[in-house]
């Protein structure tokens, strides 16, 4: 056998570089570079690597300001790309490695490939400890490292060179397999890292994995048909999956050719444009008028490719027919088979058009594609009020929800919003307008506050051409702002809205309706025992222009208008401020969030707050009947 003499960490690179996947005919690189810090435990290892090989393996390397924003990144460019290619990151041992483990939370949660290269102690354990090594008493090969395993979907400790051979095609497996992808981890001591190996030369041959995609078993697609033969009032809820699966046009076709709305999750949302007459807009806690009425009225719920979390589901609490049934619709059988449902384990795409094929005589009332159509209208025009409601104050600030409508008008149905955490992400899933698959990125699995500006540098690098805004409040802001050096050195043009309300103001809004005052989530200065003294003063704009940023404070909506104007027309990076009102707020619309309230309380607002808690819950449904029906 031929044979090829190169380092752990050579071998590695080498290996990556010729990795590909390949769904309907497309073949792309499976790893597109590396992100990395470098420290002691891996410059002289992966550093070495890619400073002699990344050029001509085409493997070009990154470098971010923090090792949890170069994972963020890694998994915005997966989503983006519909988990068909990613990002490796390379971390030194110790707080470097630690640094990563938010990130492979945030994207096991969110089912995207990541991989992660954290270097680990010796393998020799010779110098022991090594400078950022733990010490446990009892479990002496336990390393920081281990904390990985619960939010990894693959993990492994790389302790001979010969052990690559068989690690290394298993966590590619795992990367591109649709139901098991996630973080996928691989520590690398760092003595391992720079031994030297004989590996065999066809180990580095081009390798293409193929993406799967399940059909349905033709009896789980009969148990379907005989639930939704006997169903009046049916609904989609619309998950990733349709997106991942590339499933928008079976999507479409399925609710068109039925009459059945089409309700919409964080991660779902733009797989049917805003304005078709079918896309009844969000369901769950943050969703709006018409999906949460069509919800609470349904006979049959129809899941593709969603996890059904408690956002979703407004905590069990959305459907009120007691006779409701389920169907799921997912290439993962766990969450196809969630609230009982009869489980249709499926790509989205192969699984909607059996379905289709299948129910080719079904017809629904006419009636219910006219109270469709009427919550439709009545929705759309509540957005339309809450995109441009703004009524003026003392302190020239603007609502939130006229910022989101303005942004929106200005850059268009198809530039790419990207959002986390905060009270954005509800009021960005109500208002905005998407009018193609990859006009909305929210991540939501994990709600992550810090992920928006390496979101924003991972999707432009997915799709340089498409325009990228990040819309973000000044508490994300300040966890993850110094990507905005990476940005700016990848010479990359984006928009970044900060919206300031000098707080923390989802949690501040939350805190208050559970009965309880403002208490430590606004930025202020400590007045004696309480952070309630006087409000600090923070200059974004002269913040980001520091690191490079072009960056303004704005105080109308027309100049909002202009800023981003501007921004488009100049290019590179820029931050524009918008001073917001803590207390003009998007509501509710029929829908609730199990939030526990303090059973006893010597507040009268906490009391209040208890007794509608009680009364509320009281709609929450613990246990789903099955809904398997003999076909």
């Amino acid at each position: 056998m031929k044979t090829k003499r190169l380092t752990v960490a050579q071998a590695m690179i080498h290996f990556l570089a010729v990795q590909h996947t390949e769904r309907d005919g497309l073949e792309q690189r499976l790893i597109a570079g590396v992100w990395g810090i470098f420290g002691h435990g891996n410059v002289a290892g992966i550093g070495q690597a890619l400073e002699e090989y990344g050029d001509d393996l085409d493997m070009p390397t990154y470098h971010p300001q923090n090792e949890q924003a170069m994972v963020h990144t890694a998994a915005a460019y997966a989503k983006h790309k519909n988990r068909l290619s990613t990002y490796a990151c390379t971390s030194s041992i110790g707080p470097g490695a630690t640094n990563m483990i938010t990130g492979a939370a945030l994207a096991t949660i969110n089912r995207l490939p990541v991989l992660l290269l954290p270097s680990d102690y010796f393998a020799s354990r010779l110098p022991d400890p090594v400078l950022q090594q733990l010490e446990h008493p009892s479990e002496h090969d336990v390393s920081v490292n281990d904390a990985f395993r619960p939010v990894s979907r693959f993990f492994t400790r790389i302790t001979r060179p010969e052990q690559l051979l068989s690690a290394l095609p298993e966590a590619m497996r795992v990367l591109t397999d649709p139901a098991e992808t996630g973080a996928v981890t691989i520590c690398l001591p760092e003595d391992v890292q720079e031994e030297a190996y004989d590996f065999p030369t066809n180990f580095f041959a081009k390798r293409i994995w193929h993406i799967r995609r399940p059909p349905a078993e033709p009896e789980s697609v009969a148990r379907a048909v005989a639930i939704f033969e006997q169903a009046k009032r049916p609904i989609i809820i619309c998950g990733g999956g349709v997106m991942y699966g590339a499933a928008e046009l079976e999507l479409k076709e399925f609710a068109e050719k039925f009459g059945i709305p089409v309700l919409e999750t964080q991660a779902g949302r733009g797989a049917l444009p805003w304005n078709h007459g079918l896309n009844a807009g969000a369901i769950g806690s943050a969703g709006g008028l018409a999906a949460n009425r069509l919800a609470k009225d349904a006979d049959l719920v129809i899941a593709v490719g969603t996890r059904l979390a408690d956002f979703t589901t407004a905590s069990k609490s959305a459907f009120g027919n007691p006779d409701v049934r389920f169907i799921g619709v997912n290439i993962t059988a766990f969450d196809a088979a969630k609230l009982n449902a009869v489980s249709v384990v499926a790509d989205a795409k192969r699984g909607l058009k059996a379905l289709t094929l299948r129910l080719a005589n079904i017809q629904l009332a006419a009636t219910y594609g006219a109270e469709i159509t009427a919550l439709k209208l009545e929705w759309d025009s509540l957005v339309d009020h809450y995109r441009t409601f703004n009524p003026p104050n003392k302190d020239n600030e603007l609502t939130q929800g006229a910022v989101i409508g303005t942004v929106n008008d200005c850059v268009g149905g198809h530039a790419t919003v990207i959002c986390a955490a905060g009270s954005l992400p509800g009021d960005l899933l109500r208002l905005w307008r998407p009018e193609d698959n990859k006009a909305y990125h929210l991540e939501y699995g994990f709600s992550c506050m810090g992920y928006e500006i390496p979101a924003g540098i991972g999707v432009k690098l997915a799709e340089p051409s498409r325009r990228v805004v990040v819309m973000i409040g000044d508490g994300t802001y300040l966890m993850m702002n110094s990507e905005i050096v990476t940005a700016v050195a990848e010479n990359l043009d984006f928009t970044i809205v900060l919206l300031d309300n000098r707080a923390y103001g989802s949690i501040r809004g939350l805190q208050m309706a559970c009965g309880s005052p403002s208490f430590n989530n606004e930025l202020r200065k400590r007045d004696g025992k309480r952070t309630d003294g006087a409000r600090l003063q923070i200059n974004f704009a002269q913040h980001a222009a520091s690191m490079g940023a072009i960056a303004t404070k704005i105080s109308s909506l027309e100049e909002l208008a202009t800023a981003l104007h501007t921004a488009e027309q100049n290019g590179g990076v820029h931050l524009i401020v918008v001073p917001v009102s803590l207390r003009e707020r998007v509501p509710g619309f029929e829908s609730w969030w199990d939030v526990p309230i303090a059973e006893i309380s010597e507040q009268e607002g906490v009391q209040v707050a208890r007794a509608e808690y009680e009364k509320a819950a009281q709609k929450q449904i613990a246990y789903f009947p099955n809904s398997e029906v003999t076909p």
